[in-house]
């Protein structure tokens, strides 16, 4: 028997917090719909925020919230390090909102989004593995075939055989891929 998927119920904590902050949001002409468990309001179809409840407080994030002025100081970032552009406000009483502050923020939220401002992801930059460079080296013909790929797919090359831990592992990758750069196929070109 097939067991039932869990979902993360982010409305059944906090019910009398997040109501107060949806009676305040639906004031915006944001539209309401469900992501990620939870009330998530969009403009044009671009999320703008959510709202949840956690065990130890109820939270508004903004999803562009790094390019809010903040004046209040209010806004975290629930992973330092790793959350590029997403801010919460956290509450832990209804006393704790201030609508007209919290319209400001969501106005401003709603200006960034028209205004098309996004964080633009890093890329990932993946050193060329040294059991690679000296294939590469020992072989004027594989070299010159891997010099064909285009960037992105020499990238997957050197993320295969370099992300393995082991000596071993990267051997056997590399043995692999020597075949598929002779021949001009990429590492995931049957799966395009």
């Amino acid at each position: 028997m097939e067991q039932p998927k869990k979902t993360w119920n982010k409305e059944h904590l906090w019910p009398e917090g997040l109501d107060a902050l949806k009676s305040i949001i639906n004031t915006t002409g944001l539209e309401e719909t469900t992501k990620w468990g939870g009330p998530t309001y969009t403009y044009n179809g671009k999320n703008v925020l959510a709202i949840g409840g956690f065990t130890n407080y109820f939270a508004i994030w903004f999803h562009k919230g790094v390019f809010l002025k903040d004046p209040a100081g209010v806004l975290i970032n629930a992973q330092e390090g790793t959350t590029k552009s997403l801010r919460q406000w956290r509450f832990t009483n209804i006393s704790q909102i201030d609508e007209k502050l919290l319209l400001q923020y969501i106005n401003e939220a709603v200006e960034i989004e028209k205004a098309g401002l996004a964080v633009k992801p890093e890329p990932k930059q993946f050193a060329m593995p040294e059991i690679l460079q000296k294939e590469l080296d020992a072989s004027p013909e594989m070299a010159a075939a891997f010099a064909r790929f285009s960037p992105y797919k020499q990238k997957e090359f050197l993320e295969f055989i370099g992300s393995a831990k082991r000596e071993e592992t990267q051997k056997a990758r590399l043995e692999k891929s020597k075949p598929m750069i002779l021949e001009g196929r990429g590492l995931n070109d049957r799966y395009r």
